[in-house]
């Protein structure tokens, strides 16, 4: 396995990947547009190491990003050499590992997405499992137990020079504020290897209740299981949380684990609802929407001099990114209702935009707005925010108006992606 990890086919597949990726350098500083040079001069020098097995991983960097509940999630950034042994390791080991995960696992899995996950959840409840639990992780990727990760890998993988590698990798510590921290538990979030461990740290949950017929969907540590029950759900929910402590030694958060009716439950960003017939119906959660309407504001706000072509291109690009993850939901109305409060963001912006009476007053006229009106509204006093829900700035920028500008509104992009769009 060791040769198969480290022939050439291999490894020039995991440096497309790397390049692919791109991201940021890691504690050595080196790019990975740099990667290449660096390879052609010190890689036989770099193997030498490896097949002696002294080779050390450099510690990963630390970067720590904004969670949308207002904590902080810790990543690691490898350097890019190690991302590319990283990468060429779970190139050889994914196809050992993920045949044997279970069906109803979908985090990080070759041809499996967030909306497989989805979709298998909506599934369960139209089938009447109704009650939902939802299992909170606390930390979970600087939780993992380096022993008990090492032994599920050993038991399909005999490669000791393999083993000794990737427990390098678990051990190589991380640089905060110039410090390295040795780490004695944990799989930094960010690495190439990060999602393959995960699993197979969390196939023995899934083994478990795939074998006791529980219908249940798991994304990266993300679990929901599904009951016909209130009663059922509670108990799960204890074996769940005895199951993940006692035997895979990782912390439940109590305070945020839960057990909820359908319509309340929440996954990947996705929440459930009931239409006529009791028929299952997707849609963002309020605390999505929340996220969507302030990177709204931030891209639309008026303190910030851009030029109105350069906000349309970034607003694009974020309404198309975000409903083309969000395109399974079944909420024209609620799409709608946000367009119409982005529009009014946008007129505000125009309005700032001409500045003097008697340029707005110019603007109006050749919008077809009738003399007279164009220098009573052109003249007037009233704030940008009130003027922008005007009567005469929605006839004059309206929705024609700013489609023929390039602006992408959300409804148009869900017709665009909805699967049957």
């Amino acid at each position: 396995m060791w040769e198969r990890v480290f022939s050439q086919a291999n490894l020039v597949g995991a440096l497309k990947r790397v390049e692919q990726n791109r991201g940021a350098p890691g504690v050595d500083g080196l790019t990975v547009a740099e990667l290449r040079d660096w390879l052609s001069e010190h890689w036989e020098a770099t193997r030498e190491l490896l097949d002696a097995g002294v080779y050390r991983p450099l510690p990963v960097a630390q970067v720590m990003i904004p969670k949308p509940d207002g904590g902080q999630r810790r990543l690691g950034v490898p350097s890019v050499v190690d991302r590319l042994i990283q990468q060429a390791i779970a190139q050889v080991l994914v196809p050992v590992f993920d045949p044997g995960f279970v069906p109803v696992s979908y985090g990080f899995r070759p041809h499996r997405s967030a909306h497989d996950a989805v979709l298998v959840a909506k599934n369960a409840i139209q089938d009447g499992y109704r009650w939902v639990v939802e299992v909170d992780l606390d930390a979970f990727f600087d939780r993992v137990h380096h022993d008990m990760l090492m032994a599920r890998i050993a038991r399909k993988i005999e490669d000791k020079r393999l083993l000794k590698l990737i427990r390098a990798y678990l051990e190589a510590g991380i640089m905060a504020d110039g410090v390295v921290q040795t780490t004695s538990e944990g799989t930094p979030q960010g690495s190439p290897l990060s999602p393959l461990l995960s699993n197979i740290v969390l196939d023995d949950f899934d083994q478990l209740f795939w074998s006791r017929g529980h219908r249940f969907v798991r994304y990266a540590d993300d679990v929901r299981l599904f009951l016909k029950s209130q009663r059922a759900a509670y108990r799960v929910l204890d074996v769940a949380t005895r199951f993940f402590e006692d035997s895979l030694r990782l912390k439940v958060n109590r305070a945020k684990s839960s057990v909820k009716p359908a319509g309340s439950a929440e996954l990947l960003g996705y929440g459930f609802y009931f239409a006529k017939g009791s028929q299952v119906k997707l849609r963002m959660t309020p605390s999505t929407r929340k996220r969507v309407k302030d990177r709204i504001r931030e891209l639309t706000s008026r303190r910030w001099s851009l030029s109105m072509e350069e906000r349309i291109r970034r607003l694009n690009q974020f309404v198309r990114g975000w409903m083309g993850y969000f395109r399974l939901i079944d909420t024209p109305k609620m799409l709608k209702a946000l367009d119409e409060w982005f529009r009014r963001r946008l007129r505000q912006i125009r309005w700032k935009e001409w500045k003097r009476p008697r340029t707005r007053v110019r603007m109006l006229r050749s919008l077809g707005v009738r003399p007279d009106l164009a220098y009573q509204w052109g003249h007037t006093s009233r704030a940008y925010w009130r003027i922008a829900k005007s009567p005469i700035l929605h006839r004059a920028l309206s929705t024609q108006y700013w489609q023929e500008q390039g602006t992408l509104f959300f409804s148009d992009a869900w017709l665009r992606f909805r699967p049957n769009g």
